[in-house]
């Protein structure tokens, strides 16, 4: 029998999670932990055939967004995100990538000759590439704990027909622990079980089908569970982070910044930036985010999204101006960058042109 859950503010209050119907908005329940939000998403492999290096040996983590170049100039290029290698394949030239693929760019099997940067230099080149497929495991489940159900969940789980258990599409809107919205996912919801839960005798442990759930990656975990403790208080927290991380980190600023009210500053407000710590492109837009809205503030995660701040409701009014202290370090990062389909651009000037043409007045440091 589904226990019965008299839902009240303070009850709701002490909930980290929500499952909530994107449609109408309603929620299925809330809940305490969220088991298997952090996994290992679904990546594709590629063997990168017939491999010559630029560079050294192309090992490990290799960046962000890392692109695929084809000399075929009708076709775009192709976007691995999160790319890691596995090195050359013992006795043979090939090169093993995984990432997270937009099938966008040259086709599987593609025959002729593909370049290969990191946004930052040309890592090597290959004669063609071929998909690995991966070897069929079924993924774990996403196993709300605690959950306390509502009318909507408690008459479908009581009703226990296959139609009424796919929920279809809803939103795990997660909060941090001080009750504040951090952000969410987004998922396809199908009931594989459900029980009741050692939370409490007025809540169950809710299992939803692993297939239809893109877990947080594992490596994200510790930034994940910094912010879920609450927003940082300090300037730079994420100034000792590396690249991949400092992504992740960007990521969870991003998502936060929509969920929440904010305030312009009156026009003619000086900003102070210290960018010794910009050495990548997240630092870069981290720090930006910090020198207008404070500790763990958010002002774009790119030039189009940084342009999009600079008109407003993101905590400035144009006109102002910003000391950017130590921008040599960004000079010497960002001035030599690759854009998607190999062409050599300048990051740091063109961050400059967008924050000039948003009325923000830079002085150089």
């Amino acid at each position: 029998m589904i226990p019965p859950v008299y839902e009240d503010e303070n009850h709701r209050g002490h909930m980290r999670y929500t499952l909530a119907e994107t449609d109408h908005g309603h929620a299925w329940g809330v809940c305490v932990e969220a088991e298997g939000l952090f996994g290992n998403p679904r990546r594709g492999t590629y063997k990168m055939l017939g491999w010559v290096p630029d560079r050294a040996e192309v090992r490990g983590w290799v960046g962000s967004r890392v692109w695929l170049v084809p000399d075929d100039e009708a076709l775009g290029p192709w976007l691995l995100e999160d790319a890691e290698s596995l090195g050359q394949l013992a006795g043979a030239d090939s090169l093993v990538l995984t990432g997270l693929d937009d099938y966008e760019g040259p086709s599987e099997g593609h025959a002729g000759p593909v370049r290969v940067h990191d946004g930052h230099r040309w890592l090597g080149s290959c004669q063609e590439f071929a998909r690995v497929l991966p070897h069929e495991q079924a993924a774990p489940p996403l196993v709300l704990r605690g959950l306390a159900p509502g009318d909507q969940l408690r008459a479908a789980l009581m009703k226990g027909t296959r139609r009424a258990l796919d929920l279809e599409e809803a939103a795990l809107e997660i909060r941090d622990d001080q009750g504040e919205p951090l952000t969410q996912r987004l998922l396809w919801t199908r009931v594989s079980a459900w029980r009741l839960s050692s939370y409490g005798t007025d809540l169950i442990d809710l299992e939803l089908d692993g297939e239809l759930f893109t877990p947080v990656p594992e490596y994200a975990r510790p930034v994940w569970e910094r912010w879920l403790a609450g927003p940082p208080d300090t300037l730079g927290t994420w100034n000792s982070l590396d690249t991949r991380l400092r992504g992740a980190w960007l990521e969870l600023v991003r998502e936060r910044a929509c969920r929440r009210a904010r305030h312009d500053r009156p026009a003619g407000h000086a900003y102070e930036l210290d960018g010794c710590h910009i050495t990548d492109e997240a630092g870069l837009y981290l720090a930006l985010g910090e020198a207008v809205n404070g500790p763990g503030g958010y002002f774009g995660g790119c030039l189009a999204a940084l342009d999009d701040c600079l008109g407003g409701t993101f905590g400035y009014t144009a006109p102002a101006t910003l000391l950017w202290r130590n921008a040599a370090t960004a000079r010497e990062h960002l001035s030599q960058t690759l854009e998607a389909d190999g062409q050599p651009y300048d990051l740091f000037s063109e961050v400059l042109d967008v924050l000039a043409g948003g009325g923000m007045h830079v002085t150089l440091a």
